[in-house]
């Protein structure tokens, strides 16, 4: 029978095991997809551990938000797709019960979009929830345009990675923050125009070099705390921040007659929209096509090692590029 990664206990790692179960008949609105490779997640980590801000019932949870794979079965009622179409897994939000770490899934055909030509599996895998969280971020919620100086902040992660190559795509002009100035070169390599390593600049001071004095028009905040009060003196009157993530533990203060338009951003509010959905996914097929989206992968295992690739994520030796397992 097929595998499917399953946990009965929270924990580290070592609480993942590899189990047989059948494969699951897709009802009406449907689809079945065999997957062939799935990326390790942050979320990931915090649903095994038991620190996800949402509740994960056990025994037998599942893990995996992201995936690719080929359609399987169509389920009653599915028009536009065909068995045998490649599709990547856009939004898993009950992924303690539908996963992607598996040989099948069975979801919504609304949560499947076709996988972008000449896009390899191993990418494919990994692109869709950094991609769509900073699209959806600077394009949905900011409205990023042309020529926007662009502040993005764990810049060396995967949503700031995949948040400078679509500044890049847009014409903006993507402001990469790192804590570390060793990571400078790399952040360069990867498309930024300028990077700012906070153990050797002031943020403030740097932004406003970098822009003539106006401060940035967009500012992506994927790491919160106090340190989004340096980030709030670095945008423009006028500007807007967006808050997608919360890296930072500390408690973030709150901002007090800021000039600017604040968002807080959770991903699903956008993945889960079907006509959001689809410009997504038609903005990733032109970027792959224009080689201009594209993942960096760290490393990848073999299904029976999912335990070593979780191993390997809380080691944090991967810099943020993506974790893949293939199926």
């Amino acid at each position: 029978m097929p595998r499917v990664v399953v946990f009965d206990e929270f924990g580290g790692p070592d609480v993942l095991h590899v189990v047989e179960e059948p494969v699951v008949e897709p009802a009406a609105g449907e689809v079945r997809v065999r997957i062939e490779a799935f990326a390790v997640n942050p979320l990931d980590q915090m649903m095994r551990s038991g620190t996800s801000p949402a509740s994960v019932p056990l025994p037998h949870a599942r893990l995996g938000v992201e995936g690719t794979g080929v359609v399987d079965a169509l389920g009653p009622e599915i028009t536009g797709l065909e068995i045998g179409d490649p599709v990547i897994l856009t939004a898993i939000p009950d992924a303690s019960v539908r996963g992607s770490y598996a040989e099948y899934t069975t979801v919504p055909a609304s949560r499947v979009v076709a996988r972008p030509a000449g896009l390899g599996i191993t990418e494919a895998a990994a692109i869709w929830v950094a991609y769509s969280t900073a699209y959806g971020a600077l394009v949905e919620k900011a409205k990023m345009r042309p020529g926007d100086h662009v502040l993005i902040t764990a810049a060396s992660g995967g949503v700031g990675r995949a948040a400078i190559q679509i500044a890049n795509q847009i014409g903006a002009v993507p402001i990469a923050i790192t804590r570390h100035t060793a990571k400078k070169d790399d952040l360069l390599a990867a498309g930024a125009a300028v990077v700012i390593a906070t153990d050797h600049v002031d943020v403030v001071e740097a932004v406003g070099h970098h822009t003539g004095g106006a401060g940035a028009d967009i500012v992506l905040d994927v790491v919160m705390g106090p340190g989004q009060q340096d980030l709030l003196r670095a945008a423009r009157p006028g500007g807007t921040l967006v808050a997608a993530g919360f890296l930072d533990p500390r408690p973030t203060p709150f901002p007090r007659s800021t000039p600017l338009t604040i968002f807080s951003y959770r991903s699903f509010e956008h993945t889960l929209d079907a006509v959001v959905v689809k410009r997504m996914a038609a903005f990733l097929n032109a970027g792959v096509r224009l080689n201009a989206l594209l993942p960096a992968i760290d490393k990848v295992f073999a299904l029976d090692d999912v335990v070593e690739a979780h191993h390997h994520l809380e080691k944090g030796l991967h810099a943020g590029k993506k974790i893949v397992v293939t199926v």
